[in-house]
């Protein structure tokens, strides 16, 4: 067990993907044996990158991240009942992976800054000077277990494996779970349980849940091959693509990936990476390439 130490530490920049990307919004239909899309709407629909769409459980909002002119990445709002998108953040750092946290008073992201820092922060949901959550690891992805604790994968320095941290915020205390981990952390619905994607070998990608409260791991199922990015509904069901189309499984059955009808948008489904539904299981966000 490690101690973390909030102090201020120079760290090196990392690396994101930015590639043009672009956020599709489609209606989701979840029943028991199947599970249908439909109706994409392109939310973004301008050249470059937009990425990382999170829900907010109880409005009509998603938060993404989103390059500006000047190649650096702010934190949009967009209302899909409005159809109005408006910023969060328009500093002149990074932030990136934006997440509404627990209290629903912040949006907590990645802030990747000149000097070499690479902060994890939280903004007002409102808008505002940032709070600096972690300033002393090379946080890539983050999730909240509640409002005390936080799942993170934290990136590997001169060659060594990424990892997967679970931080406990009263005691400042950084516990190192395991190595190889996939960027996608999510807490399960239902449980008090973090999923994450093992990276036993090349050809072995399975994911699992850490239970913080028996320290224990256990396995749910294997990826489709190759891939990290999934996304849990609140039934229960794990939603991911193999980069065209989109699977389903229910892990309280079985381990078995199922096909997600696709009524309408198909051909619009190409380099898909990550997902997102809401909390009402009425609409599924897909980042596809430009």
């Amino acid at each position: 067990m490690k101690r973390v130490l909030l102090g201020i530490l120079i760290l090196p920049i990392v690396a994101f993907g930015q590639a043009g990307s672009e956020i599709l919004l489609f209606d989701l239909q979840l029943k028991k044996n199947r599970v249908t899309i439909s109706k994409p709407k392109n939310i973004t629909n301008r050249k470059g990158y937009d990425n990382q769409p999170s829900f907010h459980p109880d409005k009509p909002l998603i938060y993404y991240s989103s390059f500006n002119n000047e190649g650096r990445s702010d934190i949009k709002i967009y209302n899909y009942k409005t159809d109005e998108t408006k910023s969060l953040t328009q500093t002149s750092e990074r932030e990136y992976s934006p997440t509404l946290t627990p209290d629903k008073e912040f949006i907590s992201c990645i802030i990747q800054r000149d000097n070499g820092a690479q902060d994890l922060g939280k903004y007002p949901v409102e808008g505002g000077e940032p709070v600096v959550i972690i300033d002393n690891l090379i946080v890539g992805y983050h999730v909240w277990a509640d409002n005390s604790h936080i799942g993170l994968f934290v990136l590997g320095k001169d060659g060594a494996p990424n990892t997967f941290h679970y931080l406990r915020l009263p005691t400042k205390t950084d516990t190192i779970i395991t190595q190889n981990i996939g960027r996608s952390l999510h807490r399960i619905p239902g449980e008090n349980s973090i999923s994450f994607v093992h990276k036993i070998s090349d050809k072995e990608w399975i994911v699992k849940k850490f239970n913080p409260i028996k320290s224990e791991i256990t396995s749910i199922g294997a990826t489709l091959p190759g891939r990290e990015d999934l996304c849990w509904t609140s039934d229960g069901k794990i939603i991911m693509s193999d980069g065209a189309k989109i699977f389903w499984m229910d892990p309280k059955t079985d381990s078995t990936w199922r096909a997600v009808q696709i009524k309408t948008g198909a051909e619009m489904l190409k380099g898909v990476t990550r997902l997102a539904v809401d909390k009402s299981r009425n609409k599924l966000a897909v980042v596809v390439t430009e």
